[in-house]
């Protein structure tokens, strides 16, 4: 993500209030035990994240998203039916799933009614049958509603956002629980089928390579996009709009579709252009590239504050589609969206590695020295106002010191081990963690790993000091 100045993300779900929780106990009386009495236990409402405890959910890991929706632009209504694919890492009585605002019509668990109750973000589910750890299981939600943006503290808006003719989803770090109910923390990684039922008249876009589209009754279609590599919730988008779309490839045989408001058409086709080119460039610097499509999507100013790296077609709004922002975002399908944060304090390996591709980019071909953008950096006093790994509150995840210190500490593990084995360090990094999920303590002991010593003095310094130091 790029957006100066963004600092915020949605406060965590609401508290369970006293009759949310009698409504519970008098869900667990009507529950039907396993063979030999009640085993399972409900799952966490909350992974406890450091910075959103009650984001995510426990109990459970999901292996794929099929999610079917239905939009009326002019209602602003979305009807949809999200089924999830899932394991029990436990023996479960419930678990809870996150989705703000919608309104469930009905919930099965394997085909069979579930109960169903909801306190503020939070869906519990309660199966007739108890779930045994380990047990493979399909949760199928029906629901409706028209989607309300969540609003971060520090007033950027993300989820699931109407256009006056159609709608942008986004989801970092929490938007995406506006428009589908899921596992919405990105250490559940899932595969998506994402299908987007519109007017005939308006694109429907989402992630990875559209399979099908097909007309429906009412002069509107149903297009199909899947996603086959694992994605974190907060990188699924929709976009359903008046969209001028053009197809090519990339890397041989990737697919590339680049959408376009019609308006700005003339003015970014260059840019877009240079998208194969650029992500040819990233390939002899980061590996293969980890995904079987790529694209981007140009919207008009107004709606977002800021671009988006959503897997496999990141959004833009015009102001910010120029070349060090989608250099940014396409190295964002490398770190953060192939390797993916393990929690939200783990950003910095997101924007650390994307700031810094910019500055390899400038150094390889515009004669900018990464060092003159470190010193650069180095300069700035917002870059000194915490550490890089260790914001001091949720609306601080998207701060300077994420970004540029992020990136002065990949530069001075760059000048200590030396340029040959920092290219080895880049390329095994997104390698070893290739559609995974990893720490800040993954990436210091892979580094010290990799380069053969410790790398204390630029932890202590770089990734950790509160204090800038007298010399770059």
């Amino acid at each position: 993500m790029i957006e100066a100045g963004r600092t915020g993300r949605f406060p965590g779900a609401a508290a369970v209030t006293v009759a949310a929780l009698a409504a519970l106990a008098l869900l667990a009386g009507g529950c039907t035990p396993a063979a030999g009495g009640v085993r399972g236990t409900p799952g966490a409402s909350g992974v406890r994240d450091p910075y959103f405890p009650r984001l995510g959910n426990g109990g459970y890991d999901v292996s794929h998203y099929a999610l079917d929706l239905a939009f009326d632009p002019a209602a602003g209504r979305l009807d949809g039916t999200a089924r999830i694919t899932a394991r029990a890492t436990q023996d479960l009585s419930a678990f809870n799933l996150d989705l703000a605002g919608l309104t469930v019509a009905e919930a099965t668990v394997d085909g069979v009614p579930a109960s169903v109750n909801r306190a503020g973000d939070e869906l519990t589910l309660r199966p007739r049958d108890e779930l045994r750890r380990g047990d493979e299981f399909t949760v199928t939600v029906g629901y409706s509603g028209v989607p309300e943006p969540l609003t971060d503290p520090d007033g950027s808006t993300e989820g699931w956002m109407n256009t006056t003719d159609g709608a942008v989803a986004v989801g970092e770090p929490a938007g995406s629980m506006t428009w589908f109910p899921g596992n919405h923390h990105p250490s559940d990684k899932a595969s998506y089928e994402i299908a987007l039922t519109a007017p005939t008249r308006l694109a429907a876009l989402s992630n990875g390579v559209k399979v099908s589209a097909a007309p429906v009754s009412g002069d509107r279609t149903r297009t199909v996009w899947r996603q086959t590599e694992p994605m974190a919730s907060y990188l699924a988008t929709a976009m359903i709009g008046r969209y001028e779309t053009t197809t090519g490839t990339a890397l041989g045989d990737v697919p590339v579709v680049t959408a376009v408001d019609p308006s700005l058409a003339a003015d970014t086709a260059a840019l877009r252009a240079e998208l194969p080119a650029l992500l040819a460039d990233q390939r002899e610097r980061f590996g293969p590239y980890p995904f079987g499509a790529a694209g981007a999507v140009v919207t008009t100013d107004g709606l977002l504050g800021y671009a988006l790296e959503t897997q496999t077609r990141p959004v833009f709004p015009a102001s910010s589609f120029d070349r060090p922002t989608l250099v940014h975002e396409l190295a964002h399908q490398w770190f953060g969206n192939s390797v993916t944060p393990e929690s939200w304090q783990d950003i910095w390996l997101n924007e650390g590695f994307a700031t810094y591709a910019e500055w390899l980019y400038a150094e390889d071909h515009e004669d900018v020295p990464a060092r003159s953008s470190f010193e650069d950096a180095f300069a700035e006093e917002a870059n000194w106002a915490f550490p890089p790994a260790d914001p001091p509150a949720a609306e601080n995840l998207f701060s300077a010191p994420v970004y540029q210190r992020g990136a002065m500490v990949l530069h001075k593990v760059r000048e200590a081990v030396g340029d040959e084995v920092f290219d080895e360090l880049l390329r095994g990094w997104a390698a070893k963690y290739r559609h995974a999920n990893a720490s800040t303590e993954d990436f210091t002991s892979y580094a010290e790993t990799v380069a053969g010593r410790d790398l204390d003095a630029v932890w202590d310094v770089w990734l950790y000091g509160e204090d800038r130091p007298a010399n770059p």
